[in-house]
């Protein structure tokens, strides 16, 4: 006991010794934005997770039974990913919070008579926003994935449904490579076969077809009920079900079998592990899922995962972006502006940001623009437009 009051005695002293280094207006600023930075996260954390759980949760206890401990446990599971969320608009408000304060009892006036200039005022915000800018992307690479998983394995279980953490639905896989002419050394490249399955559960795909275009002018189907991958024979082995060929001429042959091997790769049973979501992954997994689409031929996936990295990298960078705009606005806010006013003009600020960002976001997706300047375009303009607020407040 003692020996622990010790220790916390010698960490208090090296945090004060430490904070002492911070120059006095540099503090004094950042205890003005700490405050509000903390009251606009727990708003905006409680506001986004009211919309997207709470109301959910509330429906699925009244209607489905879900008991009250399961939810509650959901809740908090899911509350790191509105957290880090919440970041960016915090840093919007805080700081037109905090400099609009300044500004309203003429102490950025009165800094300003003394040859403090703006850039040197707005500093410590930049430097705060740097530091949420790390911490969401902490959160969101390293914190969100688990925890938005271990919700989803909480909740199916509860409602009943069996859950594996190895599972899928409506797998769907394209696989790209070359198509022999079997009556002469003829070949090209192309699509060489359609899978789909219902259900990928516990290492098996259930309800399976298979489309083979391998052959030149054939045309193979496989159905069958299920499929294992049977590393003993590194093959597909599918089971109970049949084998439709049509032939150049017209004709067919139909063969039912009960035990099938097929060359169709390992790419199936990672992409089947995929999550569907690309929130749920970190920056690992999504390049990982890029390339066995790239790889299975499924270029509108791959360039959808393209977008999503860069907004990985995005969302944090968003915290300097709100940071200066934030500023900038604080600074110019005329005397008597509310915080009402602030929290409206934040609102606003966030929603073309928002907007801006899904738009991007889509045309990537769709292939119209670079996945790169889809996720950075919102960023690159707000940029602009906060340095140009920036240098309007330096006036």
């Amino acid at each position: 006991m003692f020996n622990n009051l010790l220790l916390f005695s010698r960490f208090q002293k090296l945090v004060e010794s430490k904070w002492k280094i911070i120059p006095l207006l540099d503090r004094w600023i950042l205890f003005e934005l700490l405050p509000p930075l903390f009251f606009s996260i727990a708003a905006f954390t409680v506001v986004s997770l009211s919309v997207g759980v709470i109301f959910d949760l509330i429906r699925k206890i009244v209607e489905i039974g879900l008991p009250f401990s399961v939810a509650i446990k959901i809740l908090l599971l899911k509350l790191p990913s509105f957290i880090v969320i919440s970041f960016p608009m915090a840093m919007l408000l805080s700081t037109l919070l905090a400099y609009g304060s300044l500004n309203d009892n003429s102490e950025i006036k009165a800094l300003k008579s003394i040859g403090i200039s703006v850039y040197r005022l707005i500093f410590p915000g930049l430097i705060l926003s740097i530091f949420m800018s790390y911490m969401t992307f902490v959160f969101n690479n390293n914190i969100v994935p688990i925890t938005n998983k271990n919700a989803e394995i909480i909740l199916s279980n509860s409602l009943g449904r069996s859950f594996a953490n190895e599972q899928g639905e409506d797998i769907i896989f394209s696989k790209k490579g070359e198509i022999l002419d079997p009556y002469s050394s003829y070949k090209k490249n192309g699509v060489t076969h359609l899978f789909y399955a219902w259900k990928f559960i516990d290492g098996q795909m259930l309800d399976v077809t298979v489309i083979d275009f391998s052959k030149l002018g054939f045309t193979q189907m496989l159905k069958a009920k299920k499929g294992i991958w049977n590393s003993d024979k590194n093959n597909w082995e599918f089971f109970e079900g049949d084998v439709l060929t049509l032939s150049p001429d017209g004709s067919n042959t139909r063969t039912k079998f009960f035990s099938f091997l097929y060359p169709l790769g390992t790419e199936l049973t990672n992409i089947a592990r995929l999550p569907k979501d690309a929130n749920d992954m970190n920056l690992g997994e999504a390049n990982t899922a890029m390339k066995l689409y790239q790889s299975s031929g499924n270029i509108k996936e791959a360039r959808r995962m393209k977008v999503r990295i860069q907004e990985k990298f995005t969302l944090p960078i968003a915290c300097l972006v709100f940071a200066l705009i934030g500023c900038s606005f604080g600074v110019m806010q005329k005397r008597g502006v509310g915080r009402s006013q602030s929290f409206g003009l934040s609102i606003i600020l966030i929603l073309i940001y928002y907007i801006l960002s899904f738009s991007f976001s889509s045309l990537g997706v769709k292939g119209i623009i670079n996945p790169f300047f889809a996720a950075w375009s919102p960023v690159f303009l707000s940029m602009l437009g906060g340095g140009f607020l920036l240098k309007q407040a330096s006036k």
